[in-house]
């Protein structure tokens, strides 16, 4: 059963489903011409025109549950909102609701000092700049957090950052001017859950130069990439220091846990879009003199998209119900869950719904193919599939455990 909404959140959500439907879906064919110019690495105009649009209508940070900084929703409150986002992939940025800037965000208003939110808390809110976050590395395996071999050393008054990094979100962007960056400050330390720190490393930081963009399947998604990073003896205040030594994984953990149920819910949205194109493609087709509709191996398709959408949609609010309840620490067996059951069901229903559109399904003239680029993406990102399984069961092996 779905979490029963408060009367505020079920207002937000039906004026965000009307802005999306009367502003935002309009603008699409807008936002393909402007990705297609000369110098595709900018922000897109008309986004721009949306979010100062949405943020007028007080359509803004929503995914914050403090009043003071975004709507007041609780995670339950906000995961459909998500959904709604979904089934535009770039609508995110429109109510500054996108990622890495959404986590970095909370971990900034969770953690952070006065003079760090004054510096990057504020215009972040603001949508004046964006951010990336970089913990990555590509000489490690990176679905274990504690290999990171990237060196946070104290020196007088200042942090000195060393490290190679890969797939950092944003850094990209022209708009980009924060770095979170997460190393070690302590390899020594017999807890390997406490050799890390995280560090806010300004973009423009003497030391830090970008080598590439990494492409998805050949998706560049611009304007926001994901980059090769290289931080050589970069030196910043030790002010820079998020929380504390050694609080680098609980911070990263604080931050991946609610980013999670954002993930999943915007995967919810993108499966009910390319569902609902299968549907128009099949019944506006004909082969062998039967419309395509009327075969059997589509009926069951159609069916098990519906059956498999609704359980991801119904097994990600149940998580955002835990969060809410017992915080992202107690509802880690929930979280590692959606991160396993969502993409997996979209990468499904994105490929039949490619195949119900043949040729076309796999052209950029519809959004099908790029969607499932980052459908598969996700199930390596924050985490591959594997690592979530095996935790999983490890969980429910000690519930039934002497």
């Amino acid at each position: 059963m779905e979490p029963e909404q408060s009367l505020r959140a079920e207002r937000i959500r039906q004026e965000l489903a009307t802005f999306m439907r009367d502003f935002v879906t309009p603008a699409e064919p807008r936002y393909a011409e402007e990705s297609e110019g000369a110098d595709h690495w900018q922000a897109r105009p008309v986004v721009e025109d949306l979010k100062a649009r949405a943020r007028a209508a007080g359509l803004w940070n929503l995914f914050l549950p403090d009043p003071a900084h975004g709507a007041g929703l609780s995670t339950a409150e906000y995961a459909p909102l998500c959904e709604l986002m979904g089934w535009v992939p770039w609508s995110a940025e429109v109510f500054n609701c996108s990622a890495p800037d959404t986590g970095n965000m909370e971990i900034l208003e969770r953690f952070g000092t006065e003079e760090q939110q004054a510096r990057w808390l504020r215009p972040l809110l603001a949508g004046e700049i964006r951010s990336g976050f970089a913990m990555t590395e590509p000489d490690v395996a990176s679905s274990d957090a504690t290999n990171i071999r990237s060196q946070i050393v104290r020196e007088g008054d200042d942090y000195v950052v060393t490290g190679h990094k890969w797939w950092t979100s944003g850094a990209m962007d022209p708009r980009c001017q924060l770095l979170v960056f997460m190393g070690k400050s302590d390899p020594d330390n017999p807890d390997r859950h406490r050799q890390q720190s995280i560090v806010l490393v300004p973009r423009d930081a003497a030391g830090v130069s970008v080598r590439r963009n990494l492409s998805v399947f050949g998706y560049d998604d611009a304007p926001h990439g994901h980059a090769e990073v290289d931080f050589d003896h970069v030196r910043v205040p030790a002010s820079s220091l998020l929380l504390g030594e050694g609080r680098g994984f609980e911070i990263a953990q604080a931050r991946l846990g609610p980013g999670r149920i954002h993930h999943c819910m915007r995967l919810v949205g993108l499966a009910e879009m390319a569902l609902e194109l299968m549907c128009r493609r099949l019944q506006g087709r004909s082969a062998f003199g039967a419309a395509l509709s009327s075969q059997s191996v589509w009926l069951e398709r159609i069916a098990q998209a519906r059956i498999a959408i609704d359980q991801s949609r119904l097994l990600t609010l149940h998580a955002a119900q835990a969060i809410d309840r017992v915080g992202p620490a107690g509802a880690r067996q929930e979280i590692a869950m959606i991160k396993v059951a969502a993409p997996e069901m979209l990468c499904q229903v994105l490929d039949w719904s490619i195949q119900a559109h043949g040729a076309a399904g796999l052209s950029s003239d519809l959004p099908l193919a790029a969607a499932y680029a980052y459908a598969r993406s996700v199930r390596i990102a924050d985490g591959p599939d594997e690592v979530h399984r095996n935790q999983i069961g490890r969980w429910e092996l000690a519930r039934h455990g002497d």
